[in-house]
């Protein structure tokens, strides 16, 4: 089989296409055949040594994937040959709390991961792709799907509410689509007018240009009438954060995902005491929350946002589209 594998710590351009022997499963382990792959911010980061500076390599990097059952181990009840299923992000995670023996079974990171022809997979850390989605839909769920759904539908948000939505990637359209089933008042930021319309498609209430508006913290509070929103899905890590703690309500919550603006930088935890701030870290989710949100997804019909498709064979180009950050949506590569 062919992989991609991060063998040196020099970027993007050190990501090798190599061949390895196709493996085989074991008495409880499922072969799957990837058809499509999805990019996250984190795979960048893998891939650029900046995740993880100690992560033993060689190691085959991102964490989204689907595709199809082509053999099974001799005790495997959960899925059959021919079943479409995506893994999915923490192995072991299935359901509760998540602890830190289960964290270290995280695809594209602490293990293997699905930029590969074939994975071999625990039948236990698989989910069945809702029937109406392509594999390249379905790939882009198990990661920025389940993160957006733990976000929103874990939050206590309730009709009525408000969210607030940073930027269109694929965390933050997902995000958008479920605070819409959860009827709530959506509010979304970008620096681009095009992507901001083209989120009011899908169903934003209102929208903020945060190059127009740097104090986008004030436009959020206007549309709430001076109270905040309920809940901050926060992808932007320190440099958004103090903004957000602004945007949020008393006794409001905030979701904590990303670091698109890095990692550096002070967090003043005052203003989260007196208005009794939430915060809750979210680290994508459990078999159980993947497989509520694709009940949901069937029932609705939804579909992921996907902006570019590219082919097996030039993955490294999706990789530096993703870090251009023109996309809108979902980069999903293709085998």
């Amino acid at each position: 089989m062919k992989a991609f594998e991060i063998r040196e710590r020099f970027g993007i351009d050190a990501l090798t296409l190599t061949e390895r022997p196709q493996p085989e499963p074991g008495p409880c382990e499922v072969l799957v055949q990837i058809r499509a792959t999805s990019l996250n911010y984190r795979d960048l980061l893998v891939i650029t040594g900046q995740y993880n500076p100690r992560m033993p390599l060689p190691r085959i990097p991102l964490s989204d994937g689907a595709g199809e059952v082509v053999a099974v181990g001799t005790h495997v009840t959960r899925v059959s040959i021919g079943d479409r299923v995506t893994p999915i992000f923490t192995q072991t995670w299935l359901a509760g709390e998540l602890d830190h023996a289960k964290s270290q079974s995280a695809l594209g990171g602490a293990i293997d991961g699905v930029l590969s022809e074939y994975v071999v997979v625990h039948e236990q850390g698989l989910v069945r792709i809702p029937d109406h989605l392509s594999f390249a839909e379905a790939a882009t769920l198990p990661c920025a799907g389940v993160t957006a759904w733990n976000a929103v539908m874990h939050s206590g948000i309730q009709p009525g509410q408000s969210v607030l939505l940073m930027g269109t990637g694929g965390v933050s359209l997902f995000a958008l689509q479920f605070a819409k089933l959860a009827g709530a008042q959506t509010i979304i930021t970008s620096s681009s007018d095009d992507k901001l319309a083209r989120a009011q498609g899908l169903g934003a209430m209102h929208t903020i240009n945060y190059r127009s508006h740097p104090d986008w913290d004030k436009q959020v509070r206007e549309l709430t009438a001076q109270r905040g929103v309920d809940l901050v899905v926060e992808v932007g890590g320190a440099g958004t954060m103090p903004l957000s703690l602004k945007a949020v309500r008393v006794a409001g919550t905030i979701g904590m995902i990303g670091v698109l603006t890095g990692t550096g930088g002070e967090f003043n935890p005052l203003p989260a005491v007196m208005k009794h701030i939430t915060l809750r870290g979210i680290y994508v989710g459990s078999r159980q929350m993947f497989e509520e949100m694709n009940q949901a997804i069937t029932l609705h019909e939804l579909r992921p946002v996907i902006d570019r498709v590219f082919p097996f064979e030039v993955a490294p180009e999706a990789l530096r589209y993703m870090q251009s950050a023109a996309h809108f949506g979902k980069i999903v590569v293709e085998f």
